[in-house]
């Protein structure tokens, strides 16, 4: 699973693109907190069988920002966003969403999965597969399992996705906080904090690092949208 620093690192490259003229310490900030706050299911999780990618790691939640956010500026007549901070707050406001869903939850989908919709729906789920143009099969995917052509669409293929891995009963995420979830935790645990575990979030954490660093030092001299 990514590190907290990667998913900073990724935030950050995407705030450094996406955000354009609101681009500044103050909403880099907010960015940050927000991508963080998944992660108190860490917490939860030492108490809790709903825990780690389950409980605040979800789609619920942004879903839930995102109805308030498009309520306050397009359902009443006066927006407290628009009013307060303008076109600057509508746009951090919105990336602030896309930072929750994106910057932390689909990472975790693509690393290890997460309990996408509870508590709606208790259920892991894990987005691995492939994505090929075969020159004799054509496309070629694995990311959905598709129902054979003789089978008729029944089945255990029938379009049902190959990465469901159990709901929050059968899938416990172990962390630095809680390395034994479930379990008596040891004398002698050994409490491992991740910083990157592969090759690609390391790319990502000095990318993302170095585009941050880089849009904060000259992003005074960038002209306004």
């Amino acid at each position: 699973m990514p590190s907290l620093v990667v998913h900073y690192a990724f935030v950050g490259l995407l705030a450094a693109t996406l955000l354009g003229a609101a681009f500044d310490k103050r909403s880099l900030l907010l960015s940050l907190l927000v991508v963080t706050f998944p992660d108190v299911d860490a917490f939860i999780g030492l108490y809790w069988q709903v825990g780690h990618r389950a409980a605040t790691t979800n789609l619920v939640i942004p879903a839930a920002m995102a109805l308030v956010v498009g309520a306050d500026l397009y359902v009443r007549d006066d927006s407290y966003i628009k009013e307060r901070w303008g076109a600057y707050g509508v746009r951090v406001a919105w990336f602030c969403v896309v930072v929750y869903a994106v910057g932390h939850v689909v990472l975790d989908l693509i690393t290890g999965g997460a309990n996408l919709f509870w508590p709606l729906y208790d259920q892991f789920y894990q987005l691995s597969g492939r994505l090929e143009l075969s020159s004799q099969r054509g496309i070629v995917q694995t990311f959905v399992e598709l129902p054979e052509p003789s089978s008729g669409g029944s089945g255990t293929g029938g379009g049902s996705t190959k990465q469901a891995l159990g709901n929050s009963s059968q899938v416990q995420m172990s962390t630095g906080i809680d390395p034994t979830p479930g379990q008596k935790e040891p004398v002698n645990v050994d409490r491992v904090f991740p910083i990157a575990r592969s090759g690609w979030e390391l790319v990502v954490l000095v990318v993302g690092t170095l585009a941050t660093a880089t849009r904060l030092v000259v992003g005074h001299d960038l002209p306004e949208e």
